[in-house]
């Protein structure tokens, strides 16, 4: 076991985690972690753009912005929590110019924008132009530009240090509080106790609970699993969003760009359909609600295809000039994925699981709460490993790529300010012991479970039974599932016995965090008998602003790290749930027409 001391560690190297160590290093020493190499981090994945009132194009303004994302949330949205992030939010996008970001611009040479759903002026009077963006490749650049500024500042990299556990212990003032993290190091098989005044998560979401989803094979729900096994509540995990346009039967994202950019949704019969559904703004309508008007589409037999199970995303009037201008990577990936050409062909399409609205519980200034009101002293989460809920129910497309550049810059600077004028905090005893007793558990059996077979059928009743509709039995059929992999997990079996990249050990201890947030999200849901934003209940289709109104806290007892051995002692005996009032500052809730 090696033994490291920083002021501020960092955990996830993703926009949300390079835009803190950028803030934090130069205040404080500082150490980011990342289990993959910061470019391959998953803001790359993200497409159409990052929006801000920058009013380049057409008129807007920062409060028009905060009530867009308070509706398309669904009034769950912590109202200051969307007034701070659309304020900041044009700052943020002149700080990645300042950094070199290279912005599609208009003629004039302003940052260019364009539309994106659930965007309107004038508190929902028209769609309007809020979406800055490179191309269809805007998360990759602004992760290439925040990692090419952290290496210009000299930020301290653990490139493939896989984070495990989260070490607190009591101060001198009596209260818990953080005290750093245990990592595995892939290269090695090693473990590192990395000793830190503060730690930020920033650690992605848990995409891959789902089997259809847009999330690459490492996000996992790492940070929240790690955070929930030591005592952190987890809010608002029922709602899991699912991105309307996924490569049919793949979850391959197409951008919402292809829509701003003019694209239309048509069923069998060449209908556009969301004429029915959403009016005003038809295509651009919230994702949860395109969503669902797409699957019941397919339901009520208008879907395309042989199967009639997924329908069409026409960008075929559009001039082959501009798609290729403004949309190079999504239509490739048609080409590639499934031989469609998208300027003579629709594209099929049908949602994916994509974002995680719930999370670690966080303030606007990004520290932890261990309950409704109390934070966590040194401990900090920020992007979507985190819930400060700018997001309420439904996020709006681009408001993604704002959070982790607003409340990353914000979590860096909070994070190193503590450290500057806090004491440290000892380690607890055994610091590695949770995480040596569970790696080498899972090792050092002959016999067992396959990965793969577990995970497959997780994922495979997620889909069927927790995702874009849900019902009663429909979740408890998931939980019946849930509960049985919980047993089977502790006779989990790898083939590899090795210690240098060993990703068949990887995928196993992933897959503890997968089986326990996947019944975190399904419990929650289960208990949340209304539809609100990407939660849609069949037997319960009415939101219930009386009885609802409110984020889910879902708690367990916390791990005892020291003498750790069977994996079934990783999952809660029970999870307990606990609800706490949404902050409303200047919208009411109201009906939600688009």
């Amino acid at each position: 076991m090696q033994t490291h001391k920083y002021d501020v560690v960092i955990v996830g190297a993703g926009g949300a985690g390079m835009r803190a160590a950028l803030e934090s290093s130069t205040r404080t020493r500082t150490a980011v972690l990342t289990k993959l190499y910061p470019t391959r981090s998953h803001t790359g994945a993200a497409q159409g753009g990052m929006c801000a009132a920058l009013a380049n194009v057409e008129e807007d303004n920062w409060e028009w912005h905060t009530f867009d994302t308070v509706k398309g949330g669904d009034y769950l949205v912590d109202q200051d929590a969307a007034e701070i992030m659309c304020r900041e939010a044009i700052d943020a996008v002149i700080d990645l110019e300042k950094m070199g970001l290279p912005f599609n611009r208009t003629p004039e040479g302003k940052i260019d924008q364009r539309r994106f759903g659930g965007h309107t002026r004038n508190h929902g009077e028209a769609a309007v132009r809020r979406s800055c963006f490179a191309a269809d490749r805007t998360g990759h650049m602004i992760l290439q530009t925040l990692y090419q500024n952290c290496v210009k500042q000299g930020v301290e990299f653990f490139n493939e240090f896989y984070v495990l556990d989260l070490l607190m212990n009591t101060g001198a003032d009596g209260v818990e509080r953080a005290a750093g993290v245990v990592a595995y190091e892939l290269a090695t098989g090693e473990i590192h106790v990395f000793q830190a005044k503060s730690v930020v998560f920033a650690t992605g979401g848990t995409g891959k609970v789902f089997k259809t989803t847009s999330n690459a094979h490492t996000l996992t729900g790492d940070g929240m699993g790690v955070a929930f096994r030591r005592g952190i509540p987890l809010e608002d995990m029922e709602f899991f969003q699912f991105h309307p346009t996924g490569l049919a039967g793949l979850g391959i994202l197409l951008s919402e760009a292809a829509r701003g950019e003019g694209g239309i949704l048509r069923n069998a019969d060449g209908e556009r359909f969301m004429e029915r559904y959403a009016p005003t703004i038809k295509d651009l309508a919230p994702r949860d609600i395109v969503a669902r008007s797409m699957a019941n589409e397919v339901r009520e037999g208008r879907g395309a295809g042989p199967n009639k199970d997924y329908v069409l995303l026409d960008l075929t009037h559009l001039e082959p000039a501009h798609i290729d201008a403004k949309l190079p990577d999504i239509t490739e990936f048609a080409r590639t994925y499934l031989g469609v050409e998208p300027y003579t062909e629709p594209v099929p399409v049908y949602p994916t699981a994509h974002y995680a609205m719930g999370g670690v519980p966080t303030n606007v200034e990004t520290e932890v709460l261990r309950n409704n009101t109390d934070v966590v002293p040194g401990l900090y989460a920020a992007g979507e490993v985190a819930c400060v809920s700018v997001h309420g129910s439904n996020r709006l497309g681009t408001n993604s790529l704002l959070d982790i550049n607003v409340f990353g810059r914000r979590a860096g600077i909070a994070a190193a300010e503590y450290a500057a004028n806090a004491a440290w905090v000892e380690l607890p005893a055994n610091p590695a012991s949770l995480v040596d007793g569970m790696v080498e558990g899972i090792r050092g059996r002959e016999s067992g479970e396959r990965v793969a077979d577990l995970r497959r059928e997780l994922q495979e009743t997620m889909d069927r039974n927790v995702q874009v509709f849900r019902t009663e039995a429909s979740m408890k059929e998931a939980l019946g599932v849930i509960d049985e992999l919980k047993e089977r997990y502790a006779n989990v079996v790898v083939q590899d016995k090795g210690r240098r990249y060993n990703t068949d050990l990887l995928e196993a201890v992933e897959l503890g965090f997968l089986i326990e947030l996947a019944e975190v999200i399904t419990l929650g849901a289960l208990a949340r008998k209304e539809s609100r934003g990407g939660h849609f209940r069949e037997d319960y289709e009415a939101r219930d602003d009386v009885n609802f109104m409110r984020h889910t806290m879902a708690y367990r007892a916390p791990l005892a790290g020291e003498g750790f051995g069977a994996e079934s002692a990783l999952f809660a005996d029970e999870v307990r749930l606990d609800y706490k009032p949404v902050t409303v500052t200047r919208y009411q809730p109201m009906e939600r027409k688009y």
